[in-house]
């Protein structure tokens, strides 16, 4: 009996590799519920973890429009249980900060040029530079766990370049340098410059183009300067300058840069011609004056003077030798003046005579 249970124990156990996977399966540790969930079933969870919240999200957070163009600045509710939320737009420039949307109305310099689309996102027509800033959504869902929320979003107005100012010198002699000028302030971003010569464009450095050998410049894109180290016959010719950014680009009218040879034989030749003049004007000067051209026309052989004060009245009567040599001086007799300057010598003469007379009547009453 005892054989024959013991044959039977046998046959029933299980054989012994099936024997060590029970085993194995037996010392394993329980696997934990949520480690045998889908993964769907967790996303699931993990979302429910954010209902009540409100989110935003915009689908261009850097727009870019030239200027006079229409824009929007999305801001879109992705999720939130409050039916009517309180929906607010700010414009940030610098250090200021203003309301565009506010109490359900546009505000600001944006009245009459922009409107609220959908429920949150913002249109603006006909955007000027002004409106480059930043712009920010800002939402507030009080029946939410999370009840604000706000979204930034930078706008650039780009701005085509007006006509440029060039400056370009009208003629340079041959071996000195020159600087060529081009400026341009409206446009944004800040533009590049290019410069061009008889329509051909100028390389930044003529050095590196084999066309430009024989010439020797600099071109500074950002300043718009063409400054030539020493021009050649070869720069002769029509220049212009074209400014450029993204929105577009502006070039100014030509304009000629002569280059010439210095002609160092006609300098010479000139400033000869120029001494030989400077000494027939003094020869001729000199000539006129010995000549007497310069000199007083003379009145009988005698030039007369005109007195610093009448000496002939206030002589000193002492005797009668006196009285003669004080009044002998007036004896002389006016001739008739043939010049004006003579007329004014013989009135001079003229009152000598009177004084004369006064003279010798005033010593005959005596």
């Amino acid at each position: 009996m005892r054989a024959g249970t013991a044959g039977r124990a046998e046959r029933a156990a299980p054989p012994r590799p099936l024997r060590r996977l029970v085993m194995a399966l037996r010392r394993r540790p329980p696997l934990r519920l949520c480690a045998r969930l889908p993964d769907f079933f967790l996303l699931l969870l993990f979302r429910g973890c954010l209902i009540g919240a409100v989110n935003l999200k915009s689908s261009n957070r850097n727009p870019v429009v030239q200027e006079f163009e229409s824009v929007e600045l999305s801001c879109i509710i992705t999720d939130s249980q409050t039916n009517d939320p309180r929906i607010e737009w700010k414009k940030i420039q610098g250090d200021q900060t203003a309301y565009v949307f506010f109490d359900n109305k546009i505000q600001g310099d944006l009245a009459g040029r922009a409107e609220v689309l959908g429920q949150t996102s913002l249109k603006i027509w006909n955007v000027t530079r002004k409106d480059s800033a930043l712009y920010r959504c800002e939402v507030v869902a009080r029946n939410d766990r999370k009840e604000i929320d706000e979204i930034t979003i930078e706008l650039i107005v780009q701005v085509k370049p007006v006509t440029p100012v060039c400056r370009v010198p009208k003629a340079v002699p041959v071996g000195k340098t020159a600087t060529l000028h081009c400026q341009e302030s409206e446009g944004f971003p800040r533009p590049y410059y290019s410069w061009y010569r008889n329509d051909m464009p100028l390389p930044t450095d003529s050095r590196v183009n084999p066309r430009f050998r024989n010439s020797s410049f600099l071109l500074n894109s950002e300043t718009g300067t063409l400054v030539f180290s020493a021009v050649h016959k070869e720069d002769s010719g029509q220049y212009f300058c074209i400014a450029s950014n993204d929105a577009g680009s502006a070039r100014c009218e030509e304009q000629e840069m002569e280059v010439y040879d210095l002609n160092i034989a006609g300098i010479i030749g000139g400033v000869l011609v120029v001494l030989a003049v400077l000494a027939l004007i003094t020869l001729g000067i000199c000539c006129a004056y010995r000549r007497g051209y310069f000199i007083n026309n003379r009145q009988d052989g005698e030039s007369y003077k005109t007195p610093g004060k009448s000496d002939g009245v206030n002589y000193i009567r002492t005797d009668e030798e006196g009285t003669e040599k004080n009044c002998k001086d007036f004896n002389s007799r006016p001739s008739w003046p043939s010049s004006p300057s003579q007329v004014f010598n013989e009135k001079i003469v003229w009152g000598q005579q009177i004084n004369h007379v006064q003279c010798l009547a005033s010593h005959g009453s005596k």
